[in-house]
């Protein structure tokens, strides 16, 4: 398979695979064979939003007033979400979209990689507005364990994939399968990543908004969570598209054969998460959350993913009951209300445009 940036070949898109498919040629939006993912991709273009425009001014304030505990929670949180959307913002477009053979789906991949790189300049933003020494956050990111093994147990699946795909098709080693196999368990880890690994650090931010302190941070996470709900659902389209069979027909078995190792990803996910909660408390609380929440809470979330993806719960907690109900008020945008002089107006759209100029607004203007 070599890749060209322009195939002089006649394609028809709506007969590709998603992957591994003909090299493309003209990038066209008029017909689809995924239609959701064009869906999924104008969503993401009207969901266009700048850092800046949150002011993080009272922010500032609240930081300096937390406890020795409160500091460590949100700054650990913080450096762990800016690794993570560090490797997020590479991963799509340096894994992905080299060996993808479907237009809407190249688009959305695209999209996706942009907004990772957002937020990541939003946890910059945050960073130069709270700390006296943004390098004293920047500068220790890689210093910190429990940050790392976390962040390796997600990069370990990218770096695979990568080099199996560039062996079998560069250089002719090992079999086309085989690569598959390894793109379907990196695109699980991303879903795992986009699904649940944000959440503990995301409810933990939120517990500050709750108690008004730091409120311009938790309405930037608020957008930032936006966003990765609708990359996790461009994850789960694609997972359940190979799982069904509306693709590629090796990916049916290859699901079927990764099944075991999926659930297993998913359990140590869980694991992390929990002993990154106890991390994160071990010098104190928030008040009205707590490690043993925060346990119940990634169990509840997890059981949701694997139901959205076709498999089953694997955690004795019921579907319908969020240990920490508060969070959806977060992670819902538009239901966030906020004091318009502490951070913005929630009613401005954010990256919209007001068409409401015609023809006879300047009627009678004159210079």
């Amino acid at each position: 398979m070599t890749k060209t940036v322009f195939n002089r070949n006649k394609v028809d898109f709506t007969k590709q695979y998603m992957f591994f498919g003909e090299d493309q040629n003209t990038q066209r939006y008029d017909v689809f064979r995924y239609p959701e993912y064009d869906k999924l991709n104008q969503t993401m273009l009207g969901y266009f939003w700048r850092p800046e425009e949150v002011s993080l001014q009272k922010d500032r304030g609240d930081y300096a007033e937390f406890t020795d505990a409160q500091k460590h929670i949100f700054t650990s949180n913080l450096k762990y979400q800016t690794l993570l959307d560090s490797v997020q913002g590479r991963g799509p477009c340096l894994n992905f979209l080299p060996y993808c053979s479907n237009p809407e789906l190249e688009s959305c991949i695209v999209c996706w990689d942009f907004q990772e790189t957002i937020h990541s300049r939003s946890y910059t933003h945050i960073v130069k507005n709270v700390y006296a020494d943004p390098a004293e956050v920047f500068d220790t990111i890689l210093d910190d364990k429990e940050i790392i093994a976390r962040a390796e147990s997600v990069s370990r699946e990218y770096d695979k994939f990568y080099d199996m795909a560039v062996n079998f098709f560069h250089k002719g080693k090992g079999s086309e399968y085989e690569v598959k196999k390894q793109l379907y368990k990196a695109m699980m880890v991303v879903n795992i990543l986009e699904g649940l690994r944000f959440y503990v650090s995301f409810a933990c931010t939120f517990a500050f908004g709750e108690l008004k302190k730091m409120e311009g941070s938790a309405k930037i996470i608020s957008l930032i969570a936006r966003d990765e709900a609708t990359h996790l659902n461009l994850s789960t389209h694609i997972l359940k598209h190979w799982a069904k069979g509306d693709d590629d027909p090796d990916f049916v078995k290859i699901a079927e054969e990764c099944k075991e190792e999926s659930y297993e990803m998913w359990k140590t996910c869980v694991e992390e998460e929990k002993r990154w909660a106890d991390y994160l408390f071990e010098k104190g609380s928030i008040v009205g959350l707590n490690a043993n929440l925060l346990h119940a809470y990634v169990e509840f979330i997890a059981n949701k993913r694997l139901k959205a993806l076709g498999l089953e719960p694997i955690y004795d907690r019921p579907l319908t009951t969020n240990p920490l109900p508060w969070t959806q008020h977060w992670l819902s945008s538009s239901g966030l209300q906020v004091a318009p002089q502490e951070t913005e107006i929630e009613s401005y759209i954010i990256g919209g445009v007001k068409q409401d100029v015609d023809e006879k607004t300047f009627e009678g203007f004159q210079l």
